[in-house]
């Protein structure tokens, strides 16, 4: 016999790209700080959210460091991506051949104030931008991280045009050569 009690709703929208889903998870507060749900297997497959998350990552950055865009082909990601203390511009960009999105971005700001989370399906690059002191930014993935499959869309490709928020970005070698949509290897894209 299984024992629950639902005692928790949130907020979940349907972004501009098909499968995105921004979620606000209820937080109940006083005094003393607050408690929030970050993740429930129930609740959260109610939603949309069917695969099994299999590896978490935690990341520390400071201020003006970019991350991204990254993503795996084969082995494909899902993410669910939130700010545990911090704030950061989050970036993802559709990959999908048959997707009328595909080329096109989505952005949001993620931080612990404003406890977002968002989900981003297989089929994505993604990348964020800190936007405070430092971050701790925090995502649970539907595959495990595979080097040899994990390929670097450019953070400025000019046919993408994202407003990126910060000024001299801090970006790693690795991502400095990330290759422009153009330039992507067809069969490294999705279908």
């Amino acid at each position: 016999m299984s024992c629950f009690v639902v005692y928790q709703t949130m907020k979940v929208s349907r972004c501009q790209l098909d499968g995105l889903l921004l979620i606000e998870p209820a937080a109940f507060g006083d005094a003393r700080g607050f408690f929030l749900e970050t993740w429930n297997q129930r609740r959260y497959a109610e939603i949309g959210l069917p695969e099994a998350f299999v590896q978490d990552n935690l990341s520390f950055s400071r201020r003006g460091t970019l991350r991204g865009l990254h993503y795996q082909n084969p082995c494909p990601q899902g993410k669910l991506v939130s700010v545990i203390q911090g704030e950061v511009y989050d970036v993802v960009v559709d990959l999908r051949r048959s997707s009328p999105t595909f080329g096109k971005w989505y952005a949001v700001r993620l931080s612990s104030e404003n406890k977002l989370q968002l989900y981003v399906p297989p089929g994505f690059a993604h990348g964020f931008a800190v936007l405070s002191e430092t971050t701790l930014f925090h995502y649970k993935c539907t595959d495990f991280y595979a080097p040899q499959h994990e390929l670097t869309l450019l953070w400025n490709d000019p046919t993408l045009a994202i407003p990126w928020p910060v000024e001299a970005p801090i970006i790693s070698p690795k991502d400095q050569q990330g290759r422009r949509l153009q330039d992507l290897p067809p069969e490294r894209l999705f279908p």
